[in-house]
């Protein structure tokens, strides 16, 4: 007679195994390398926004060309091997003050994002959780900054606050915050009545304890994704304004300004503006497709 003990344990079928068991680690392995095969795509706007990070952070792993000198006997080459995206009108290297255009660009869309996402979730958190007549103070404010078209907005702040690109970050910020409030006021009124908010309430926490340790990290991965949406209109809209003379001072190499820089060259060096252009095109893309992939898992979460 065999002895039960030293039977080998069943091997369960994937089809009936318990929803608590733990799969296999190479099934784990194999289902990321199915879901990142089956998305090109995201594969490679991934790709470019960890480069364009890079960029930003480490210039040099790019290029070891200054992008404030010129050489002016090199002035307006077309792009080749010697200058891979050509040179401007006082000879300097086009693909350098691209690729050290990244830090300001990118600097000035974080603090934009961060603005927006700090000051409209706060709102929302308040005018969601408050009620009454917060509410609908804090939200008649919000009315206000979603009435107006954001790029019109943020003309009328950045011509308050100055030129440079901080103030240009802020203008734009303060564009985001009316929607940043709402999708943070509509997580905070669906998460307000759950069993664990009010346990917390009747067990005598207070309002802002509640907010800070219940309501705040239940309701912050809707607002999260939203400033990864937000993240490429942020780019486009600092481009543009950088476009139009607001942002970094010449000869800083802002993605902007480097495309309004070279539209008096257009018929003899179409370079200047359709590479800068093609790399704010590009990026916005990007990150718009990323946005995309994280908002999708995001609904399928909840």
């Amino acid at each position: 007679m065999t002895d039960a003990t030293t039977e080998d344990p069943p091997v369960l079928d994937e089809a009936v195994r318990p929803p608590g068991a733990t799969r296999p680690a190479a099934s784990r392995a194999r289902r990321t390398a199915v879901f990142w095969l089956a998305r090109p795509g995201l594969v490679l706007s991934v790709a470019l926004v960890g480069l364009v990070l890079l960029a930003a952070f480490f210039p040099a792993l790019f290029t070891s060309r200054d992008p404030l000198a010129g050489v002016p006997p090199e002035k307006l080459q077309p792009p080749g091997s010697a200058h891979l995206f050509g040179t401007d009108q006082l000879g300097r290297d086009l693909f350098a003050r691209v690729v050290h255009g990244c830090a300001l660009t990118l600097r000035a869309t974080t603090l934009a994002v961060a603005v927006g996402l700090v000051a409209g979730s706060l709102i929302g958190l308040l005018a969601g959780y408050l009620g009454g007549r917060a509410d609908s103070v804090l939200m008649r404010l919000t009315d206000v900054l979603l009435a107006v078209p954001g790029l019109l907005l943020s003309l009328a702040l950045v011509t308050a606050l100055g030129f440079g690109t901080v103030q240009v970050a802020v203008a734009v910020g303060v564009t985001s915050v009316g929607m940043f409030a709402r999708i943070m006021r509509a997580e905070v009124l669906r998460i307000a009545g759950t069993a664990y908010v009010e346990a917390a309430r009747a067990g005598g926490c207070r309002w802002y304890t509640v907010l800070a340790r219940h309501v705040l990290p239940n309701a912050a991965a809707p607002v999260l994704v939203y400033a990864a949406v937000d993240f490429g209109g942020v780019v486009l809209q600092v481009s543009s304004l950088s476009f139009l003379g607001y942002g970094a001072r010449p000869p800083q190499p802002e993605w902007g300004s480097l495309v309004a820089g070279g539209r008096d060259y257009l018929d003899s060096a179409w370079w200047l503006t359709t590479l800068p252009g093609l790399t704010i095109a590009a990026t916005v893309l990007a990150a718009n497709r990323i946005a995309r992939a994280l908002d999708g898992e995001t609904e399928e979460t909840r």
